[in-house]
This record gives structure tokens, C-alpha cells and sequence, in this order.
């Protein structure tokens, strides 16, 4: 990939090649999505959304990383702009780039609350834990206006299915309403994901995501209202946040975090290059040093996919990190077993005609025309 300037706002500063595509157009530098590098007034790229028609909504995997069977993602591709997100390589499906294309060009689901309720009716499905943000975070900007997570939790409410939510978005705390009516039957845990503290370290690694302040502040504000939540530090990166973990556990158990996980920094296909792209524009001084730490804790390689290895990594690097997880989430009273779901209460209302109008309009929220 050719080095690019950084594009304010926006986490990767190119489309790298799909590795499915065999032909890729390389536009010149300095008229890439319109933009001249050397001009401040030049257009940005925009953000496109797209129609997803898919047919099912909830997935299932067998990874023996992950702590959910089921999931489901409403968005895909995903405006954060995150430039280490592992789930950019999943973009490269959908014939896109895992760069700029993964959060400038956002498939939507808009039928999901529809899909979501006819498949848990479905006497096939077993009740289990339903994760939000198995790839993509469910608060992503577009949420706010099409308030399709929200919708698809009035869905899981009416049914007292279990849920639990990875988000760096404070919109989360919109939905504290739904949240806690699942909070009743156990059936509801937030987790908000937390990657650094430092205000110029979030800017440029997660352009578009809620600041730390903010994201703690919604651990409160959840924690406050009865709704069990826990902090996920992710991703740790060696050699650039590592070091803040303690401090992080610590700031999210005061805001009344009561759990606790984290994740090794993954760089799966494309996402490598983008990375170490990234950090020559921001960090080029640190940039070996944090490669090679890297390493480190995969084996000599930039990305580990073996189950086993590949959320925690291995090597004395990562057992020190494991050990200063254990030992700051131990002082802070962040225990693991803590914020355990169950489907006790799961129920299977009579079959209806259901739209989406029905879920953003509830009866007595008196929005009637």
C-alpha cells in the first residue's frame, strides 16, 4: 500500500486490495476520493449506507474464544473507524476494501426487529444468550436516527430473552428503559469497551467513538439506574495502551462497573497493514517498538488466528498483561462470574402481524398522528 495522508475523522487512510478481488483500482494519491492532500478545503469521503437483505438475522459460531454461541449485527461495516478492528476483513466478503470502504460504506438491516422476531418464535430456537456486537458495535453513529438495536430490544424484551452488549458508544444509555426491563428476568448485561484514557490516543486510534470520559460516564449512568454493566478493555495493544490497564479497571469500578474482560489487539488480514500504516502517521517514533511487542505476543508474527491464542496471546508479554489484569480486576472487585444471564424466563408470545412502526412506536408512547 502506498502511504497516505491521515483523513480527519476517519480511522485508515486507504482502500488496500480485496484479498478475494484480483483486479484493483489505485487511484493517484493526490486525487483519492476527490481529496488533495495539500488542500485543507478539499471534500472528505462521505459515509454511504446500504439496503442488507438478508433473510436471518441471529448467526451462530463454535469458536471456543468467545463466550456466546449466538449473536446478532444489525450494521455492517461500521462508522467508528477504528483502525485496529479485527472486523474489517469481514468487509472483503461484501466485495468492499477492509479500509476506508469498511467505514464509509454501512450495510443496514432494516427488517432485523422483524427477522429477530419471527426466529426466536420459532420453535426451533433454543433460548440462550444473544450477543450485540459479535462484529460490528450496535451504537454506531446511524443508530441514533434508524434506532434498529433499540428496536430489536423491545423484541428480546417481549420475549425475556438474555443479551449482552458490547458498545464504545454512550447511545447505549438511551436505551436504559428496555435495558431494565430486561434487567428483571436477568436477562440483560452492558459491557462498554474502553481503550485508552488518554484524549490523544482515542482521537486518532477511534475517530468517531465516544471519548473515555463519556463512556465511563455511562457506566454510571447504567450502573445508576439498575442496569448490570461491565467494562471490556479492548483492544489492548502492547507497547501503546497496555500499561493503562490497572488504570482503566480502576476508573470503571469507581464509575460502578461491576465486571471485567479484555482482549489482545487482533490484525487479521488487511488489517495489518493498515495498522502499521497508521501508526507510521501517528506514532512513527514508537512504531518498531510497538510492532515488535507485537510479536512478541504472536509468535513472531503480526496475527495469531489459532483458537487458544488468539484473543489472550502467549509469551512472557502477554502473561504479564494477564497477570496485571488479574491482579487490578482482583483490587477493584471485578469478578468475572458477576454479571451471569439466564433464560429461566424466556416466553414465546402468540404469533402476530409485527412491523417495524410497531417497535419504534410502542402503544402509549404517544407518538400517534
Amino acid at each position: 500500500m502506498n502511504p497516505r495522508v491521515p483523513i480527519p475523522g476517519r480511522g485508515a487512510a486507504q482502500n488496500p486490495a480485496n484479498r478475494f478481488d484480483r483486479l484493483h483500482y489505485e487511484p493517484e494519491p493526490e486525487i483519492e476520493d476527490g481529496r488533495d492532500p495539500l488542500d485543507n478545503e478539499s471534500p472528505l469521503p462521505r459515509t454511504q449506507f446500504f439496503r442488507d437483505t438478508s433473510r436471518s438475522l441471529i448467526t451462530q459460531n463454535d469458536s471456543p474464544d468467545v463466550g456466546f454461541a449466538a449473536s446478532i449485527n444489525i450494521y455492517r461495516g461500521c462508522e467508528h473507524g477504528c483502525v485496529y478492528c479485527y472486523a474489517r476483513a469481514t468487509h472483503e466478503y461484501l466485495g468492499f476494501s477492509a479500509g476506508l470502504d469498511f467505514e464509509t460504506k454501512i450495510l443496514v438491516k432494516e427488517n432485523a426487529p422483524e427477522l429477530l422476531y419471527s426466529e426466536l418464535l420459532s420453535p426451533r430456537w433454543k433460548p440462550q444468550v444473544l450477543a450485540m456486537s459479535g462484529v460490528t458495535d450496535p451504537y454506531q453513529p446511524i443508530e441514533r436516527r434508524l434506532k434498529l438495536t433499540r428496536s430489536c430490544l423491545e423484541v428480546l424484551a417481549e420475549f425475556r430473552n438474555p443479551v449482552a452488549i458490547i458498545t464504545k458508544n454512550r447511545l447505549v444509555a438511551r436505551d436504559t428503559d428496555v435495558l431494565l426491563r430486561l434487567t428483571e428476568h436477568r436477562a440483560a448485561a452492558v459491557y462498554v469497551s474502553v481503550t485508552s484514557l488518554r484524549p490523544e490516543i482515542h482521537r486518532v486510534l477511534e475517530p468517531r467513538t465516544s471519548a473515555p470520559e463519556r463512556r465511563l460516564a455511562t457506566i454510571n449512568a447504567l450502573a445508576t439506574a439498575g442496569v448490570p454493566v461491565g467494562v471490556m478493555v479492548a483492544p489492548v495493544i502492547p507497547g501503546l495502551t497496555d500499561h493503562e490497564l490497572p488504570q482503566i479497571l480502576a476508573a470503571a469500578a469507581q464509575a460502578g462497573a461491576k465486571d471485567a474482560g479484555y482482549i489482545l489487539l487482533r490484525l487479521p488480514h488487511a488489517v495489518a497493514p493498515l495498522f502499521e500504516d497508521w501508526l507510521g502517521h501517528h506514532f512513527p517514533n514508537r512504531k518498531e517498538k510497538i510492532l515488535a511487542r507485537i510479536r512478541e505476543v504472536r509468535g513472531g508474527r503480526l496475527n495469531d488466528p489459532r483458537f487458544g491464542t488468539r484473543m489472550k496471546g502467549e509469551g512472557i508479554f502477554a502473561e504479564q498483561i494477564a497477570a496485571m489484569f488479574r491482579v487490578a480486576a482482583a483490587q477493584h472487585g471485578l469478578a468475572r462470574q458477576s454479571l451471569v444471564l439466564s433464560t429461566a424466563s424466556f416466553q414465546r408470545p402468540g404469533p402476530r402481524q409485527m412491523t417495524l412502526f410497531d417497535y419504534l412506536n410502542p402503544p402509549g408512547s404517544g407518538s400517534g398522528g
